[in-house]
Order: structure tokens, then C-alpha cells, then sequence
């Protein structure tokens, strides 16, 4: 059984969850499209995220779209008390795959109402607003307009807590002028370390940063000298990227995702890797190279 404890915990909103968790993204169909090849392999990767102690699951109903929504009501529910489900908003999937803005008032109370359904709830617990300027990455521009929308629907009971994805830090800043963000999720990894400033600013008014593709996401991420700590430790690349992240600050939440309970077991076991400081140092040279 693995101790996912150790990684510690941390505040989601009025919610306490563990720091590492699960991204149910993967469970879609290959592109995040379609159903996935094993629908029982799926359901059984949820369950056993669970039973090693996950109890922050993230996910979106333009995953498939709806797919790993209803994936996750099919294996969880009725849901645990301790479960935190934090999904998003804010585009949609055309029928080619393509994924596309779904910015205005409209689109954000559909999908709100969709999420609601796939997942069986009657409030979703969190909700970030992905925003679509760049779909690659964060670009500026105002986003008053949607995240008043989902304020409203938090007004009106459906949302409890509301965060932001793909955004900038001017954007984070206009956010906190219309409702509480609880939480940031944006593209952050070893390599990929835009964010540094942000996440430290973040941890100080206590609002959790969550990294999207902490193992690199449709590109992993390769280096001779991650592969060489990883083989000095007697553990996986991916598994000192996961460490290296939670050593990274305490508020960082970690949401790995997999359809393979093999690498799932492997991602959580992340948890109990220590790193020394000539392995932190190392590490911490890696963002020089890109």
C-alpha cells in the first residue's frame, strides 16, 4: 500500500485534500477523443486511485467530451466524503477533435449544467475557467465577462468554489476583483517553468497551484540527467518530476493522470521519493537547457 500521505495536504476552497491526486484526462480516447480502448481498465484505474488514498480527482466534461465524466460517476459513485471533483470550463470540442473557445454566458451555463449531469451531482465542488486566448498557452486579455457568468452560477448554488486555468497573472489579479479563486492551473513542469514567480506569490495569500502536464504531457519529458537521478535514487524519470514538483512549494497540488494502474501505482509511490540537495540541484539546472 502506498503512503500518499506523506506528500502532505493542502486547502482547496473549505476543502483539505491530498497533494497528490489524479487527472482523469487520459481516460478519454486517444487526442482526449472518443472513448477509451478498455472502458473496464478505465473504471478500474478510478477505483484504484481511490483505495491508495487519491481524493482529488480533476477532470472536464470536454474530455471525450463527456466521457470521463460519465467514466467516473459509473466507477465512484455515490461519492466518498472526502472526494474533492475539480473540473473545468470555458471550450468545447468540435467533431474533428479540435477544441474550441466557449466563452460567453451561454456556453459556460451548458457546460456547467452538463458537468452537473455526467457526474451526478447537484453542485460541482470546483470549477476553473480555462481560458482560450491561446489554446497552447496563457495570453492576456480580459476575462470579466465569463468568470461574472460562472459567478453567478455560484450566486445561484451550482458552483461552491471557482478557479482559473491558462491565465496569466494580470488575469489572476482581475479574477480576485469578481469572485475568490481558489486555485491556478497552468502548464508547469521541470522544464517548463514560466510560472516560478507565480507559484511563490500564490503559496503566500495560501491558493493552491496545480500543474497541468507535470510529466510533460503529449511531449515527456526526456533528460539524460533526470534518467540519471532517477537511476541513482532506483526510481522512474516521471517519479523524480513528481517529487521535484512537490518539493517545489507546498502548495502544489499534483495531478498525474495514466489509464494504466501499473504507472498509476508507480506515479503515487512519487510520494516517498527523497531528494537530496545535489539531486535538487541538478534538477533545478534542467530549465536552463530549454
Amino acid at each position: 500500500m502506498i503512503d500518499i500521505h506523506i506528500a502532505g495536504t493542502y486547502r482547496v476552497g473549505h476543502r483539505t485534500v491530498n497533494r497528490l491526486g489524479y487527472g482523469a484526462m487520459q481516460l478519454a480516447g486517444p487526442g482526449v477523443f472518443g472513448p477509451p480502448k478498455d472502458r473496464n481498465a478505465a473504471l478500474a484505474v478510478l477505483r484504484e486511485a481511490l483505495a491508495q488514498g487519491v481524493n482529488h480527482l480533476d477532470t472536464s466534461d470536454f474530455y471525450g467530451p463527456h466521457v470521463t465524466n460519465q467514466l467516473i460517476r459509473e466507477a465512484l459513485h455515490p461519492y466518498r466524503d472526502d472526494l474533492v471533483i475539480v473540473t473545468k470550463v470555458g471550450a468545447v470540442r468540435g467533431d474533428d477533435g479540435s477544441w474550441n473557445p466557449a466563452f460567453s454566458a451561454r456556453d459556460l451555463e451548458r457546460a456547467v449544467h452538463d458537468n452537473l449531469r455526467n457526474l451526478g451531482l447537484d453542485v460541482l465542488e470546483v470549477v476553473n475557467l480555462r481560458a482560450m486566448f491561446d489554446v497552447h498557452g496563457p495570453a492576456e486579455g480580459s476575462i470579466e465577462a465569463p468568470l461574472s457568468a460562472l459567478a453567478e452560477l455560484q450566486h445561484r448554488g451550482l458552483i461552491r468554489h471557482i478557479g482559473l486555468s491558462n491565465v496569466t497573472p494580470a488575469q489572476i489579479a482581475q479574477g480576485r476583483t469578481i469572485t475568490q479563486i481558489v486555485c491556478v492551473q497552468n502548464h508547469y513542469n521541470l522544464v517548463h517553468r514560466d510560472d516560478d514567480a507565480l507559484i511563490d506569490q500564490l503559496a503566500a495569500s495560501g491558493t493552491a497551484y496545480v500543474p497541468y502536464f507535470p510529466l510533460g504531457g503529449f511531449t515527456p519529458l526526456q533528460s539524460s540527467a533526470l534518467s540519471d537521478v532517477a537511476a541513482r535514487l532506483g526510481a522512474t524519470p516521471m517519479q523524480v518530476a513528481l517529487a521535484w514538483l512537490l518539493r517545489r512549494s507546498p502548495n502544489v497540488l499534483l495531478i498525474p493522470g495514466t489509464s494504466s494502474i501499473v504507472h498509476l501505482g508507480e506515479n503515487l509511490a512519487g510520494a516517498a521519493l527523497v531528494l537530496t540537495a545535489e539531486d535538487l540541484d541538478t534538477l533545478d539546472r534542467l530549465a536552463e537547457r530549454h
